[in-house]
Order: structure tokens, then sequence, then C-alpha cells
């Protein structure tokens, strides 16, 4: 794709997932900080939250459409219909626990959905290449495809080989080698970027960020898996959803782009830190501090161990880097779910209750 970043120019960009987590992020900045117009297309499952999109709703430039991504026909109709420029495929089953429960709403979702894209891109390509437009397909995955890193080895890089160990990180991998098989046999043209562990606002409370926070302000003990030492690199969403957009205006076609944060900590580290910050704000919890809430518990099956991330193609070729501290976005994370106590207790009340899952005990 050429070089088509910028406010002077205007891309008509479809996002799947765009309810999501990151989805709703990438929407935010897209409408916020750019003219690209975006067609936002999410099965809104439980963890889409409409309100995460809703000051983007407004805006001229924005449309949304509910749709499965497993249903191959509405995917090729919905992008017939919106002819767009560029797909950023974001809509995916992403948690582990959930994964190691129940796999097949994994496969289903993260491999045939991305299979029935993949198949609508390739008659949009060729539709944008009869009438002289270029067209892009990029699909935003995971470090974890690649497996578990020892305590000393080297950041994945592009190079690194594939390792899944999770229903997740297997149907990650899969979809991974599906956009990469298109874009080598079909020519469809495609980018893949692999992200180490997001966090900030509107992430859905099952994830270890938000888990944490809820937890610790409800005064619940605080489940932190095995002895607390395994290791993730944490990257702001908002720094991630940058790098996205960055590779879809001025990436390369058939490259792949590692976004992380150069931010690695310990899950008990983060826990211990979450607790802190939680007690400064809001006092200690009945006279003592949080961390005291803190109890390990049986590990997940098959926990990797620490995933970190390489950046330095997207720093190099995109001129990308993270401007978030993990200090600094946590602190605001913190603060964001302090002032958001209706939208995460409406959650709580009818969709999760913030209770363990992924024993592996069926």
């Amino acid at each position: 794709m050429p070089q088509r970043g910028g406010l002077d120019i205007k891309l008509k960009i479809f996002v799947t997932g765009g309810a999501g987590f990151i989805g709703s992020a990438m929407v935010r900045h897209l409408i916020d900080e750019t003219n690209h117009e975006v067609v936002n297309i999410d099965a809104m499952t439980y963890a889409a939250m409409p309100e995460a999109v809703a000051d983007a709703a407004s805006s001229n430039r924005y449309s949304f459409e509910q749709l499965d991504i497993r249903d191959g026909d509405a995917v090729m109709t919905a992008v017939v219909g919106a002819d767009p420029d560029v797909i950023v495929h974001l809509a995916a089953e992403t948690h582990v626990d959930r994964s190691i429960d129940d796999p097949s709403g994994f496969v289903m979702t993260n491999i045939v959905g991305t299979y029935n894209l993949l198949d609508a891109a390739r008659e949009q390509a060729a539709r944008c290449a009869s009438s002289g437009r270029s067209f892009r397909f990029h699909h935003v995955s995971t470090d974890e495809v690649f497996g578990s890193l020892g305590f000393d080895d080297p950041p994945f890089s592009p190079a690194s080989h594939y390792a899944p160990r999770s229903p997740y990180s297997a149907s990650k991998a899969a979809s991974d080698h599906l956009v990469r098989a298109w874009s080598e046999t079909y020519g469809l043209p495609a980018v893949i970027s692999n992200c180490s562990n997001n966090y900030g606002a509107y992430q859905f409370p099952e994830k270890l960020i938000p888990l944490t926070i809820i937890r610790s302000v409800l005064g619940k003990p605080l489940p932190v898996y095995g002895k607390g030492e395994n290791i993730r690199d944490w990257i702001f969403v908002d720094d991630h959803v940058r790098g996205i957009v960055a590779a879809l205006e001025t990436g390369t076609d058939g490259e792949t782009y590692f976004f992380g944060g150069n931010e690695e900590r310990t899950n008990l580290e983060v826990v211990e830190t979450i607790c802190d910050l939680v007690d400064e704000k809001l006092g200690l919890a009945d006279s003592r501090p949080r961390r005291d809430l803190i109890s390990f518990v049986a590990d997940r099956p098959g926990h990797d161990l620490r995933y970190a991330v390489d950046s330095s193609v997207a720093l190099s070729e995109l001129g990308w880097k993270p401007d978030v501290s993990f200090s600094e976005g946590l602190a605001r994370t913190v603060d964001w779910y302090l002032a958001n106590r209706e939208w995460w207790g409406k959650i709580l009340d009818g969709r999760y209750d913030t209770e363990r899952l992924g024993s592996g005990k069926g």
C-alpha cells in the first residue's frame, strides 16, 4: 500500500471487533485523531461494550453493523457493501482461561472467522485493483502464538518459531498462518502484527489488571496463579492502536510488526502495584493493606512462563514507539476503573462475577 497516512487522506477502514477492548480503542483513535471513515463490525458477545464507542458513534464518519464473522455469507455481504480500503481484523475470542473451559468457540471465531474474512478480502482486493485503488488486510495477533520464553531468553522476534501452548494461542497461530498463506498463495496485500499484553480503560474484568482492581476495591481475595512468577510485557492500549494505524497507513505488505511496551513485570508485581495504588486512592481496606488480600492458587494448565517482544522493526520502519510507561498507564487505568464503578458494576451483576475460569477440570 502506498504511504497514504495523515489527515489529508481519507481511507474507509472496516474494523472487526470494534466494540471490544482493543477494537473500541482503535475506533476512538481513528475517529478522534484521523480523517478516516470507520465501519465497525461486531457480534456483540459478552465482552462487547457499546459504551466504549458511544462518542465515536456521533461522528458522520462512523457506522456500525452487528455481524458474526463465523457467518461467511454475512461477512461477504458486509465487505461488499462497505467497499473498504482496509480491513483491520481484531475480532477474536481472547481469554486463555475461557479457551481451556470451552475451546470450540475459539476455533470457530478465530480460525473459521478469519477464513471468512480472508475470503471476502480477496474479493475486495480484486475490486480495488480493478479501479486503481490499493487495499490492505491487517491481522492483529498476539505474542502468545510463539509459546513460552525462559527467564534469560531474548524476546520474540518476527523470526521466532510458532509454539502455541493453549487452545487460545493455537487458534490465533492458525489464523496467522491463514493470513500468511493467503498473502503468499493469492497475493493478498496483508500485514500481521503481534502485540504484548494490553491494558487500559474498558477492558473486560476477566483479565488480570481490571480483575485485580475491581476485586481489590470490593475487598475480595486476589488470586495469583502459582507463585506469581510468570512474566508479561505490558503495553498501554492507546500505544498499541497507534502502532496498528501506523502499519496500515505506511507499513509494507507481507511484513510482520511487533508492538510491545518494553515493560516486563511478574504477575505478582502487577498485583502488588495495583494494591498499593488502590490503597493510595481509597485508603486501607479494613485498616490493612490490600496486599493482604493476595492468595496463591493452583496454576493455570500450560501456563507460559514469560512473554516479551522485540519491537525494533516497528521502530525502524514505522517510527513507532510506546509513549506511556507502565507506571503512568497503570495509574491512569486504576483511576479510570475507580471513576467508572457503575460500568463494571453492571457487568458483575449480569455477565461475569469475577470468579475463576479455566481450571482445566471440565
